[in-house]
C-alpha cells in the first residue's frame, strides 16, 4: 500500500523479548496471527517489546543520526558526506524526497498505532491491574517518544490515523489530518503532556539496574521537555516553562527516590562497559556481537541496513594517515577507533568556541578523540613482523601517531621539538574550506571496540536520556520563566562537576571548579545552548535544540560556513516527505494537496 498508514496484520513479523540481560531483546517471530493475540497477556507484552524495539530506527541508524545534528552549530558534513541525504542536509538544500526525513516517518507511525492497539486491548486482558498498568504506562511513554521525534521535526502531525484521534486502525487510510496546522499542533502537545504525566504516576518508581526498561525518571525527563517544547511552539500556555521547571525539579529533588544521579566524573558516563551507569535514564539497547538482532533488516549488508552506525559516523580519516619510512602507523581500521566513514565533522565553532576552555573544562577531552596511537588488526606472525617493521622506524604499538593539539601555538611548540609523529593544530584540521587534512576531533562517546570486525555495527545500548539535561530543562525553564538567579545553581552543579580529573589535588580541584562558576550576569538562552553543546555534544539533540527554540538561522548563518548560505526560517520544520503527499486522497475530493506540505517545500 502507498499510504504508511496502512497497518499489515503481520505487526509483530519481528518480536523483540526483554529478558534478563543476557537476554534482553532476543528476537522471537510470529508469522501470522489476528488483533485476538493482543488480548492475551502474551501478546499484550509481546506488542511493548516490539514498540521498545521500533526505537532503534530513530536513535542510530544513519538517517536519524543525520537528521539529528547535521547542519547545525556543531555538526557539518565530513568529506564522505559531500552528496546525496547528506549534503542536502548539510547545505538545507532538502527535498521532500530526502532519505533521512523517511526514516522516522516510515517507521514511527507503526509504532504509535501498537501503542494505540496495547492500549485499547490491554483493559480486556486477564492479568494483574499493577502489570497492566505498568505496560500501558510503557505504551504511553513510547506513543509520547514517537510523536515527539514526529513534531519536532514537522510541526503538526495527525492524532487520527483512520478511526479517531489516538485509536488503533487495521484498515488502509489514505487521508491525512493534518490541518488547521495550529489546531493539530494544540492536539499534539496535549496528548504528549496527558501520555507521560499517566506514565510518570505509573511506571516503575526506578529501572533495573542492567537494563532499560522505562521508569518514572525517564518520564519526568520526558514530560518537562514537552512542556520546554510547547513553551517554544505556536501553542504554547502562559504556564509551560513553569511546568517544565516544576517536573524536572520533582527529579533532581529527590534522585533517590527515583534511583538516578550525577556520576563524580564526566567521562564515565559514556565509557564503555558503563553503559547501564545510573545518571543515564534511558537508552535504547541492542546486543553486543549479535549482528542478526541488531541489523533487523538485512544482516548481509555491508552497512546500509545496520541499525547503529553511530560508533562509524563520526570518525575522521586517521586510517593510514600517518606513514613513517613507509610504514602506516595505523594500520588499516583498529576496532577502538571504528570505520571512517566521515560523515559528520565538528564546526570550528565547536572545538574554537565552545570548547574554548579545554583546561579547566574536561567535558571537550572526554567527548572528542584527539590523540590516535599505532595501531594494528594484524594477529599472529602477521603482528610479530608488524611490529619488527615498526622497530624499524623507531615506532611501537601504543605509541602517539596522531595528536590533534587544542591551539595552534600548542601544535607549534610540538613540531619545533621534532616530535615524529603527525601533529595539527586547529586551523590546520579538516573543513569544507580547508582540505588539506582529512583529521579532525573525532566524537568518541559511541566508541565500540566490542565488535566482530572493523566494520560492524555498534551493540552499546544507544543512550537517549540522562539526568544532566533535565539540569539544562530546569535551568533553561527557569530562565524562560523570568527567574535567571534559580537557574546559576543548575548550571553550575554541571560546570562543577565537569572541572573534576581524577588525577586532581583536592587544591587543584578547588581552583578549576572556582573557575568553572558562572553567575547570573552571564545566563541567557544562546548560553545555555553553548552549555548543551558542552554537555551534551553529539548525542541527537542538536537540530531540535534550535529547531525548537528558534535560533537554528541565526546560529548556522553565525557558525556553520557550510549550512549559512542556504538556511531559511522555513528550515525550522521539515518537509513532509513527497510519498505521503503523493498518497493523499482527500475526502473532500481536493486535488492541492501540497495544502498538506510544510511551507517553503512545494
Amino acid at each position: 500500500m502507498k499510504t504508511r498508514y496502512y497497518i499489515q496484520a503481520i505487526l509483530l513479523s519481528a518480536i523483540v523479548m526483554f529478558g534478563g540481560c543476557k537476554k534482553a531483546l532476543e528476537e522471537r517471530p510470529y508469522t501470522a496471527f489476528t488483533t485476538d493475540y493482543f488480548k492475551s497477556p502474551e501478546g499484550l507484552q509481546a506488542a511493548i517489546n516490539s514498540v521498545y524495539a521500533g526505537m532503534r530506527y530513530d536513535y542510530g541508524p544513519i538517517g536519524a543520526v543525520l537528521l539529528a545534528n547535521m547542519g547545525t552549530d556543531e555538526w557539518t558534513f565530513g568529506d564522505q558526506g559531500n552528496s546525496g541525504q547528506t549534503l542536502e542536509l548539510g547545505t538545507y538544500q532538502i527535498p521532500p524526497t530526502n532519505g533521512s526525513i523517511l526514516t522516522p516517518w516510515n517507521r514511527n507511525y507503526s509504532n504509535i498505532n501498537l501503542c494505540n492497539a496495547i492500549l485499547q486491548f490491554a483493559p480486556q486482558v486477564t492479568m494483574s491491574d499493577a502489570a497492566r498498568n505498568v505496560i500501558m504506562a510503557e505504551a504511553r511513554y513510547l506513543r509520547a517518544h514517537y510523536y515527539m521525534l514526529l513534531v519536532i521535526q514537522f510541526g503538526a502531525v495527525p492524532l487520527d490515523l483512520g478511526s479517531g484521534d489516538l485509536v488503533f486502525t487495521d484498515v488502509a487510510y489514505y487521508g491525512f489530518n493534518r490541518l488547521p496546522f495550529n489546531d493539530v499542533l494544540k492536539k499534539n502537545y496535549q496528548a504528549m503532556i496527558n501520555d507521560l504525566t499517566f506514565a510518570s504516576q505509573n511506571l516503575p518508581v526506578t529501572r533495573p539496574s542492567n537494563a532499560f526498561k522505562l521508569s518514572q525518571s525517564a518520564a519526568l525527563h520526558l514530560l518537562s521537555k514537552i512542556y520546554l517544547y510547547r513553551g517554544y511552539s505556536d501553542a504554547k500556555e502562559s504556564t509551560d516553562f513553569a511546568n517544565a521547571y516544576k517536573t524536572a525539579m520533582e527529579l533532581i529533588n529527590n534522585k533517590a527516590k527515583y534511583g538516578t544521579d550525577l556520576l563524580q566524573d564526566y567521562s564515565q558516563i559514556h565509557k564503555q562497559g558503563n553503559d547501564y551507569n545510573r545518571e543515564i535514564l534511558y537508552s535504547v539497547e541492542r546486543l553486543p556481537l549479535n549482528n542478526a538482532n541488531n541489523e533487523v533488516a538485512n544482516p548481509g549488508s555491508d552497512f546500509a541496513e545496520k541499525v547503529n552506525l553511530s560508533n562509524n559516523l563520526f570518525n575522521c580519516n586517521y586510517q593510514n594517515a600517518v606513514t613513517v619510512g613507509g610504514v602506516s602507523l595505523i594500520d588499516d581500521r583498529p576496532l577502538q577507533y571504528g570505520r571512517p566513514l566521515r560523515q559528520l565533522a565538528p564546526t570550528a565553532n565547536v572545538f574554537n568556541r565552545v570548547f574554548a576552555d579545554k583546561g579547566n573544562d574536561s567535558r571537550y577531552d572526554a567527548t572528542f578523540r584527539t590523540m590516535w596511537r599505532v595501531a594494528t588488526l594484524r594477529t599472529g606472525a602477521e603482528l610479530e613482523t608488524f611490529k619488527t617493521r615498526l622497530a624499524g622506524v623507531g615506532f611501537a604499538l601504543g605509541d602517539t601517531a596522531i595528536y590533534l593539539a587544542p591551539t595552534d601555538a600548542r601544535a607549534a611548540q610540538l613540531k619545533a621539538l621534532g616530535k615524529r609523529y603527525k601533529v595539527l593544530g586547529p586551523s590546520e584540521f579538516w573543513s569544507n574550506q580547508n582540505k588539506t587534512n582529512q583529521l579532525y576531533p573525532n566524537l568518541k562517546k559511541y566508541d565500540d571496540s566490542v565488535r566482530n570486525n572493523f566494520q560492524d555495527v555498534s551493540g552499546r545500548p544507544y543512550i537517549v536520556a540522562k539526568l544532566s539535561e533535565v539540569y539544562l530543562i530546569a535551568a533553561e525553564a527557569a530562565f524562560q520563566d523570568g527567574r535567571a538567579a534559580d537557574a546559576v545553581p543548575l548550571i553550575n552543579t554541571l560546570r562543577e562537576r565537569a572541572a573534576y580529573r581524577s588525577w586532581f589535588t583536592a587544591g587543584e580541584l578547588a581552583t578549576r571548579r572556582a573557575a568553572m562558576t558562572i553567575t547570573v550576569a552571564q545566563i541567557n538562552l544562546d548560553f545555555i545552548l553553548d552549555e548543551r553543546t558542552r554537555e551534551l555534544c553529539g548525542e541527537g539533540l542538536r537540530w531540535a535544540d534550535l529547531a525548537v527554540r528558534k535560533k537554528l538561522v541565526e546560529r548556522v548563518k553565525a557558525y556553520n560556513p557550510d549550512g549559512a548560505p542556504n538556511v531559511k526560517d522555513f528550515h525550522n520544520l521539515r518537509p513532509i516527505p513527497q510519498s505521503q503527499i503523493n498518497s493523499v486522497v482527500d475526502p473532500g475530493g481536493d486535488s492541492n494537496r501540497n495544502k498538506y506540505q510544510n511551507p517553503g517545500y512545494y
